[in-house]
């Protein structure tokens, strides 16, 4: 199993919609991309920081490449990118 976990910065001047926008569509990938076990994304409550957190959990490191090219991932991807300044992520095996 493959951990992925990713953080973010909002740089959209409503940040609480934009994350709420993130966590809808990330969330939206469940049961849609094979090897994709669970896409879990919270909100920061914590002042300062990153903004939004992806934890998810993956079949192996090819479903993790698999994730990284699918068309709907991709779609996600494009309006995270839009919306964000900063990101983080680490990927570990289990």
């Amino acid at each position: 199993m493959v951990k992925h976990i990713v953080m973010w910065k909002i740089s959209a001047p409503d940040k609480e919609q934009a994350a709420q926008k993130i966590k809808q569509m990330l969330e939206s990938l469940n049961g849609k991309i094979p090897g994709l076990y669970k896409a879990e994304v919270g909100i920061n409550i914590t002042p300062g920081g990153y903004d939004v957190v992806l934890y998810s959990e993956l079949e192996d490191q090819k479903a993790l490449e698999g994730y990284q090219v699918h068309p709907e991932h991709l779609a996600v991807k494009e309006y995270i990118t839009s919306v964000t300044c900063g990101r983080a992520s680490a990927d570990y095996l289990l």
